[in-house]
């Protein structure tokens, strides 16, 4: 008789691919960018609201660090490294707990799509670029949407977990 169980080995697979589905989809996306897009070029999507638009960004989260000679590159590069590997030795360890490991799963693929650009260009290639009135939120990538996906659902599984134990 067959087993419907998942073994850890196998949920912690799934993760991986799950990663490895934001990964692709982050690549794919700023391939399309670089191949299509001048530097600095935009495009209107909804007028007053949001823009298609290659920016380059050598350094952290909003620009960071941005001017800060090139260094950065490498310092952030190996951060997202390390950041990778201990999010891989919790993705298995933590397989079978299901919005945290998608969590791990987001924040990993987006952490490697961005890692990847630094390692390549010097710098990430940002496109999406969203405003209204006089706000503009700076531009940011597929990697950095799963990123902040994941840290929602990081999140939304602690807040779950201390609810769950105080009953």
């Amino acid at each position: 008789m067959a087993s419907n169980r998942v073994s850890s080995s196998q949920k912690f697979a799934i993760w991986l691919g799950i990663a490895g589905i934001v990964f692709l989809a982050d690549q794919f996306t700023k391939a399309l960018i670089m191949s299509n897009f001048q530097l600095g070029e935009a495009r209107v999507v909804f007028v007053d609201y949001f823009n298609i638009v290659r920016v380059h960004n050598t350094g952290a989260a909003f620009s960071f660090m941005a001017s800060a000679g090139g260094w950065q590159r490498w310092v952030f590069t190996a951060i997202g490294v390390l950041a990778a590997v201990f999010i891989s030795v919790l993705l298995k360890s933590h397989a079978s707990q299901k919005l945290f490991a998608f969590a791990l799963a987001c924040i990993l693929g987006g952490a490697l799509g961005n890692v990847i650009d630094r390692i390549l260009y010097g710098y990430v290639v940002d496109f999406l670029d969203f405003f209204w009135g006089i706000w503009h939120f700076p531009a940011f990538n597929l990697a950095d949407s799963a990123i902040t996906l994941g840290a929602i659902c990081l999140l939304m599984d602690e807040l779950l977990r201390v609810r769950k134990s105080r009953k």
